[in-house]
């Protein structure tokens, strides 16, 4: 086996070209913080030379807290039986969209997790009577476990799934439910999800269809370094065959585990809080290995409004929303909050321009 070098590792970095598995886990061990940060932010540079920081206005909605993934690391899902269960109404979809619009935002990340009554005719209808409602409402809504689940419970491949969603007025498709894209973690703390394997068939079919996508990964909890690496892999495999003259993955977001008050954190009470140092570590090294997907977002949600600025020189170039509402990982101990005001001092604080956007990346 060839002898790995850091230096020949860095350069091959910076000139845009692919690390395997060995290479990105040899650079995270052996190279310090500021290494990383400088390569990462060399390569976000060379891909965003404008020092331009986008950010977008749109707003989280849950349309139940009823899901059968019980995932360990959610506070949020209920039963049908439990007296805490709830399905939005119109009413109250309604009242959510009014107050977003208020605030300059027409985008909704709308997400109900697994309801085991939820198939194709039930999201087709209820996005119908929104995109009615709001005709220049931007859906960016469900993930890929939901519609591996949506296309199984109504009898549907999946790309006939994402036609008649698309049909409907999806507008784009979150990158939802990857955590680590490992069937061996998955098994434990989402053993009811998607596998590996039809996540990223989700998101091929939709590359297909020119629906553009995210990428995602919660890092932290069961997975090794290297699964986070495989992971990260995985995912530039799939932007890399998408057909020319698509967007494919739009940007890719990462954050840490909250896991406060959890199943998961209580059966696994050796897991340990990702710190600073580890997390910027990982957003640099996630610049450095997937130089095929355009933006990096920073995780302010989960790390607070001082390590995301940091993050801005340390590979990622956005700032994500200022997320309206947010209910899986506020229940679970992250609890930080930010306004539009607070979020353009943020970027120009660290050097930077704010500029908000699209889904698909276009200024406003």
């Amino acid at each position: 086996m060839q002898e790995l070098n850091k230096d020949k590792i860095i350069n091959k970095a910076l000139t845009l070209n692919e690390l395997n598995a060995e290479q990105g886990e040899y650079l995270y061990l052996n190279s310090s913080l500021s290494e990383l940060i400088f390569v990462a932010n060399e390569i976000r540079k060379k891909l965003h030379p404008n020092k331009i920081v986008s950010y977008i206005i749109d707003r989280n909605i849950n349309l139940s807290n009823i899901c059968v993934s019980n995932c360990l690391f959610c506070n949020f899902c209920r039963t049908k039986k439990s007296k805490e269960a709830y399905i939005l109404s119109m009413d109250e979809y309604k009242q959510k969209i009014d107050e977003l619009y208020l605030l300059g935002g027409k985008q909704i990340m709308l997400q109900g997790g697994i309801h085991p009554d939820f198939n194709i005719d039930f999201n087709i209808t209820l996005f119908k009577k929104l995109k009615r409602n709001y005709p220049d409402l931007k859906l960016h809504a469900l993930g890929p476990a939901e519609i591996v689940f949506i296309a199984k419970n109504s009898d549907l491949s999946i790309q006939k799934t994402l036609e008649k969603l698309i049909n409907a007025g999806l507008d784009s498709l979150p990158g939802a439910g990857a955590e680590i894209l490992s069937d061996r973690v998955r098994k434990i703390v989402s053993p009811v999800k998607c596998s590996t394997d039809e996540w990223l068939e989700v998101m091929k079919t939709a590359h297909q269809l020119n629906l553009t996508t995210s990428a995602t990964m919660m890092f932290g909890h069961l997975e090794t370094l290297k699964e986070r690496i495989e992971h990260l892999i995985k995912i530039r495999e799939v932007q890399t065959i998408k057909p020319k003259n698509t967007t494919g993955f739009v940007s890719f977001t990462l954050w840490s585990l909250a896991g406060e008050n959890t199943r998961l954190l209580r059966k696994y009470n050796t897991i340990k809080p990702v710190n600073t140092t580890e997390f910027i570590k990982m957003l640099a090294i996630s610049r450095i290995m997937l130089p095929n997907i355009p933006n990096i977002q920073t995780s302010w949600l989960t790390m607070g409004s001082e390590i995301a600025k940091i993050c801005l020189n340390a590979g990622a170039n956005d700032m994500s929303s200022i997320m309206i509402e947010e209910n899986v990982v506020s229940q679970a101990g992250k609890n930080n909050q930010i306004t539009e005001s607070e979020m353009i001092k943020t970027i120009e604080n660290a050097g930077f321009t704010a500029k908000r956007r699209d889904q698909e990346y276009n200024y406003i």
